[in-house]
C-alpha cells in the first residue's frame, strides 16, 4: 500500500495569469477606439474584408483573388479570431468600431494606416 497524501502535500496547480494576445483588437475601456492596438492587414486581407463588407460570396472572391474557397475561409476564420468576432457581421461590426473600415461611404474600403507595406 501506498501512504495517503495529507492536505498539506496537496496543492492546487497554479494557473499562470490570463495574458492578452499580442496585437488585441478590443479596444480600451469598450468603447470605439483610434485602431491603435490592431496590426496591420495584407493586401489580400485588405481585399477579403473589403469583400466580406459588401457581402460578396466566399466563391466570388476566391474567383477574384485566384485563391481557393478553402484559402479565403480560411483568412477569414484568421479575421475573425484577431477581431475577436463570431461571425462574418461581428468581423465588420469590430472593423467598424475599430476604425479600420470607412465610415460614410460605400463601398467600404480598409483605411490605408491598416495596409502593411
Amino acid at each position: 500500500m501506498t501512504p495517503s497524501a495529507t492536505s498539506e502535500e496537496i496543492k492546487p496547480a497554479r494557473r499562470p495569469p490570463k495574458s492578452e494576445p499580442a496585437g488585441d483588437a478590443r479596444p480600451a475601456g469598450g468603447g470605439p477606439s483610434d485602431g491603435a492596438g490592431v496590426r496591420r492587414l495584407t493586401a489580400v486581407d485588405v481585399r477579403i474584408l473589403e469583400g466580406v463588407a459588401v457581402g460578396t460570396s466566399t466563391v466570388r472572391l476566391a474567383a477574384s483573388l485566384y485563391l481557393s474557397r478553402q484559402g479565403i475561409e480560411y483568412r477569414i476564420g484568421l479575421m475573425m479570431r484577431h477581431f475577436q468576432a463570431a461571425n462574418r457581421p461581428a468581423l465588420i461590426s469590430r472593423a467598424h468600431s475599430l476604425g479600420v473600415l470607412s465610415v460614410g461611404a460605400w463601398p467600404p474600403r480598409v483605411l490605408p494606416e491598416f495596409l502593411e507595406s
